[in-house]
């Protein structure tokens, strides 16, 4: 795009050196008005410095947004609804915190009168397409810059000389190369590149950083009972908590019991296959919850209807597809589904594993009186199941005697 067509830019700002670069890029390529946006999804991090450094490069309208409440509330718990997995095992933690970003860069171009938007994903990612997707779903008209489609810095030195060029201060941790990429928010942490890009090396331990080891887990059982109403986690043993408050204290049953701990393969949207350490205490513990309360309190063909459509819903988050009308369409007929997903689910947590040992629901289809191997009392008649039987084998048993009568034919004629 022109140079000249960009006035105002809302860009995505962590207060980290790649995006203070790409603050400055932006100012010398564009000759344009800079906004900066750091939202607090839960990283872990101070966000005051990212206003401060800002500050010093001599933004004037810098926006820190703490978005927690908001993360889980609006995207974690719709998704965990579906309880959708990419590719069996991924729960979604980065793809499910872009679409809530870019809505609120576009309010803020919004509010600010900005033309374009940027952010500092890779062209190698699938980063940069959720957020471009998600922001032209918004806003069809607004310009997006991705500077490292664009500019010509290619290395970590030619990053280190533009900031020394441009005042911006390099920490001394920052000017070597880095062992990993992390990105992280409530739901979870990703770790990817250098020392973990070789699939059949065994990641570092110092990779993770959500989680204890399992091995060193404690060696006593931590039990405990989530509480939900019409699908989403709304109180531990009997305390009702805040959506993010609650995932909070999932996360630290999680990182305290070792619990979701995954190193994957996946394929990239953009083509590639990449391999990342995730880590989704809280997520995984939910996970086992939310699918043991739907067992007791979903009928059997909406469930298994439910888990045919999860792995498109799934896609759809991780490809940038949040803002799509199949996405909605799929969440409305999942939340339909949540209408009875209500009561509560007890967990042990051990050494990495969640194991679930009760569920309990006024809804609850379960009946004791028809699976009893004691006396019914008549609630099931066992000899219906003979007609039951009978006209479920009649396609089967037609089958099988054609294939006899052509078998034997085959042998006459030989």
């Amino acid at each position: 795009m022109a140079q000249g067509d960009i006035k105002k830019v809302v860009l995505a700002y962590s207060g980290g050196l790649d995006t203070s670069i790409i603050l400055k890029w932006l100012q010398a390529e564009y000759g344009c008005e800079v906004v900066t946006f750091t939202a607090d999804l839960g990283q872990g991090e101070e966000l005051e410095p990212a206003r401060r450094k800002a500050e010093l490069l001599g933004i004037r309208e810098i926006y820190v947004d703490d978005l927690r409440e908001e993360f889980i509330r609006d995207f974690v718990f719709p998704m965990f609804r579906a309880n959708a997995v990419y590719e069996g095992v991924y729960l979604l933690g980065t793809s499910i915190a872009r679409p809530l970003i870019s809505k609120r860069l576009i309010e803020i171009a919004e509010e600010t009168g900005a033309d374009a938007v940027a952010h500092g994903a890779t062209g190698k990612g699938n980063d940069q397409v959720r957020f471009e997707l998600a922001c032209y779903a918004l806003n069809p008209d607004i310009k997006v810059i991705a500077p490292w489609r664009d500019w010509t810095l290619k290395s970590r030195t030619d990053l280190i000389e533009f900031a020394e060029q441009h005042q911006i201060p390099v920490p001394k941790d920052k000017r070597g190369e880095a062992p990993f990429s992390v990105d992280a928010n409530m739901l979870h942490s990703s770790s990817e590149g250098k020392v973990l890009e070789d699939p059949n090396e065994e990641a570092p331990d110092y990779v993770f950083q959500r989680t204890v080891d399992p091995l060193s887990a404690p060696d006593e059982v931590t039990e405990i009972e989530i509480g939900f109403e019409k699908g989403d986690a709304c109180s531990i043993n009997g305390v009702h908590m805040s959506p993010a408050t609650l995932f909070a204290k999932l996360n630290d049953y999680g990182r305290d019991n070792g619990i979701g701990r995954l190193d994957l393969v996946e394929n990239r949207f953009v083509g590639m296959k990449s391999r990342g350490i995730y880590e989704t205490p809280g997520g995984t513990i939910l996970l086992s919850a939310h699918r043991a309360m739907e067992s007791i309190t979903l009928d059997r063909d909406a469930a298994h209807l439910k888990d045919e459509l999860m792995p498109r819903y799934a896609k759809l988050i991780y490809n940038g597809f949040w803002f799509s009308p199949d996405r909605e369409m799929l969440q409305a007929m999942i939340d339909k589904s949540q209408e009875f997903v209500t009561g509560t689910v007890k967990l042990k947590l051990y050494k990495g594993n969640v194991i679930v040992t009760g569920r309990a629901s006024p809804y609850s289809l379960y009946s004791e009186e028809l699976v009893t191997f004691e006396d019914d009392h008549g609630a099931y008649d066992q000899k219906d199941a003979a007609g039951f039987i009978r006209l479920n084998a009649l396609r089967l048993r037609t089958l099988a005697k054609r294939n006899q009568m052509n078998k034997a034919k085959e042998l006459a004629d030989a």
